[in-house]
């Protein structure tokens, strides 16, 4: 008992509990625990769009990953590129940006620090500030395609929410099956914006077609069709 009266900590009514709860508390970094949490969702982004990206990655802890990176990752380091499971000549090549605005020096800056730039065929670039109009339409002068994801919109892996539906991405060849099926054009398909969280999670581009299902525990399974616009 404390001086109070009250039980001590880990004991009440002569019965020993558990630890305290404040001990399962994290105590490191706030910062590394966001990169440690944007890069594995990344790294799963990659996984599901079909790049090759090794299990041992996505499963690293974040004690393992701060054991490798510290209280205070270096950005650097944390670049990294993936080559895709069926299309060896599809290369991603993922950068972290600093705190900072991201200016035209920056993006200059990354540019020039690219290696083998006709090799690339995208590049992601995780920012942790607002990016510069002059910086995106600089970003639009690279010879590949260039995703840009807020940091803070990549803690949680959104696919993964209990209410979020299903999306599968159809192939071309499964795409012209649906329309011919069902005697239509893809114009007559609901829309689907290219801005959504699900678009750009799996990189969907104009034209493309998601299979989209629907379970809960009321409503039986409910599919539908949507076209990337």
């Amino acid at each position: 008992m404390d001086v109070e009266g009250e039980p001590a900590n880990g004991e009440t009514n002569g019965e020993i509990l558990g630890p305290c709860l404040t001990s399962h508390i994290d105590d490191g970094s706030a910062e590394s625990h966001r990169y440690y949490l944007s890069r594995r969702t990344v790294l799963e982004t990659l996984r599901d769009r079909g790049y090759s990206v090794p299990a041992s990655e996505i499963d690293l802890s974040l004690q393992d990953f701060r054991f490798l990176h510290g209280p205070t990752p270096d950005i650097e380091r944390l670049r990294f590129s993936a080559t895709h499971c069926t299309d060896p000549s599809d290369r991603m090549l993922v950068i972290y940006c600093g705190p900072g605005i991201v200016k035209v020096n920056v993006i200059r800056g990354l540019h020039s620090q690219i290696a083998n730039k006709d090799t690339l065929t995208g590049l992601m670039l995780i920012t942790q500030n607002q990016v510069t109009n002059q910086a995106l339409k600089t970003l639009e002068l690279y010879p590949f395609k260039t995703e840009i994801f807020q940091i803070t919109d990549l803690l949680v892996n959104i696919t993964k929410h209990v209410l979020k539906p299903k999306h599968q991405v159809l192939t071309d060849k499964e795409k012209g099956k649906l329309l011919k099926k069902y005697n239509i054009e893809e114009k007559q398909l609901p829309r689907l914006s290219r801005k959504d969280a699900i678009s750009r999670y799996h990189g969907l581009e104009k034209g493309q077609v998601v299979k989209v299902t629907c379970t809960g525990d009321i409503t039986e399974s409910h599919v539908t069709y949507r076209c990337i616009w």
